[in-house]
């Protein structure tokens, strides 16, 4: 914890307050390390049982994780807004970013043309009333989706994957309630999961997807939600396989008490066949995101799913947001219908292929396992996340450390290939692999 910062409050709601208003300002910073139960009881002069619940109720808000020996510390991405001061520190002068998990800003489609276009045709404002899903954006979202196996008769659209995944987990579960989640996995969910009050059980990934037995295992646990990612799993680059597919599929058959949500961030954008889950139990959606092909400022995914569901999630927007922007939908039905964006988006699939290979060749040739099969990310286990990540980043490289993404999983860097110059592989593998090279022994020997 940092040294000027003191928790008070005497009561365990103060106490929790305090705690956030230390996050907030920036004063308790991600990571920190708060003081054991007794101990804070001590100072503040109060029972342990006080600031136990102020603890728990800290956890249940996702603003903490207790993690056994490790203590209670501050959530990476705790869901407070913090001063500005306090957020994410940009990487080292000098060094190349490789850590944010971005699409290349140089192959996204512009927007302009569209736009432009767009404000030629809209016609008149639409009003309270009219405002829903674009009937043409749902058709073609329709026929997309068909074309890759997944049933789309019942379909909405939300303000991204992120926001479609919480609306589904809300609708469907309660505070305190199992999630099956990939470990390690995308560290956006498990933030989300932590904050929604929900419980995460890993389920281990290997490059063919969420493994059997780890779902099985999950199961057996009590999870009454479980999360997928398609192809371009984030951070590892796994995708599901037609073999795992087809033994997850017969593992959640007659599965009526599980939410089965499937994510395909990647969309367009993968080089691999979607191999879905969809309609693998009673309780299912899959999320569609256009933002990692068409650009992250595009906030809308489409969902499919069983009526039921289809219906909640509707309807939980329509009391709350209300819709997504029909401007947005329609800007959105533009790309997706035009050529030339059609084929710059096959361009930028295909170059994220080239370097994200390249990448794994070059560790490969250096002595370095790493894994990558689609996708941007290309995961590198390490024995020690901070000793990798330190010397990449004096070796003049910026890589995320694998504790944001995962929950009992082993150690690990996530490097992100969309920033990389494929000039720059070779010199980026060498330096993975001093950074991984056991240091050698100084002195004399006999």
């Amino acid at each position: 914890m940092a040294a000027h910062y003191q928790i008070s409050g005497t009561t365990s709601a103060a106490i929790s307050g305090s705690v956030e208003t230390g996050i907030r300002t920036g004063a308790l910073a991600a990571g920190a390390a708060l003081p054991a139960v007794r101990a804070l009881a001590a100072e503040l002069a109060v029972s342990p049982a006080t600031v136990a619940r102020a603890y728990q109720e800290l956890r249940q808000r996702g603003l903490v994780a207790t993690a056994g020996r490790h203590g209670t510390r501050v959530r990476p991405r705790p869901p407070v807004a913090a001063h500005r001061s306090a957020l994410h520190p940009p990487p080292a002068p000098g060094t190349c970013d490789l850590s944010q998990g971005q699409p290349d800003p140089r192959l996204l489609p512009p927007l302009g043309p569209h736009l432009a276009a767009l404000a030629a045709e809209i016609g008149p404002p639409t009003g309270y009333a009219t405002a829903a899903v674009h009937p043409a954006l749902a058709a073609a979202a329709r026929e997309r989706l068909a074309a890759d196996g997944v049933p789309a008769t019942e379909i909405t659209v939300t303000g991204g994957a992120l926001d479609g995944i919480e609306r589904l987990l809300a609708a469907h579960l309660r505070p305190g309630d199992a999630v099956a989640v990939e470990d390690p996995g995308w560290a956006n969910l498990l933030d989300l999961v932590a904050a929604l009050g929900l419980r995460p059980i890993g389920v281990p990934v290997d490059d063919e997807g969420p493994t059997e037995a780890g779902v099985r295992d999950a199961l057996a646990l009590g999870a009454r939600a479980l999360v997928v990612t398609s192809r371009a799993q984030n951070p590892t680059g796994a995708a599901v396989t037609a073999d795992r597919a087809g033994a997850l599929r017969a593992l959640l058959a007659g599965r009526p008490d599980l939410l089965l949500i499937e994510d395909d961030h990647a969309a367009e954008l993968a080089r691999v066949p979607l191999h879905p889950l969809a309609g693998a139990t009673p309780a299912w959606a899959f999320v569609r995101s256009v933002s990692k092909p068409y650009g992250p400022d595009l906030r809308l995914a489409v969902l499919a799913g069983d009526e039921a569901t289809v219906a909640r999630v509707a309807g939980r927007a329509r009391v709350g947001a209300g819709w997504v922007s029909t401007v947005l939908q329609r800007l959105v039905l533009a790309l997706w219908q035009d050529p030339a964006t059609a084929e710059l988006v096959q361009r930028a699939g295909e170059s994220y292929e080239r370097r994200r290979d390249e990448l794994l060749a070059a560790l490969a040739a250096g002595g370095v396992p790493a894994h990558g099969r689609t996708g941007i990310n290309v995961w590198v286990p390490v024995p020690g996340e901070t000793v990798a990540v330190t010397a990449l980043r004096d070796a003049g490289w910026s890589v995320a450390p694998g504790a944001l993404y995962r929950i009992g999983a082993g150690p690990g860097v996530r490097i992100t290939v969309s920033a990389l110059d494929e000039a720059d592989v070779v010199p980026l593998a060498d330096a993975v692999a001093r950074a991984l090279r056991p240091a050698t022994p100084s002195g004399f020997t006999a």
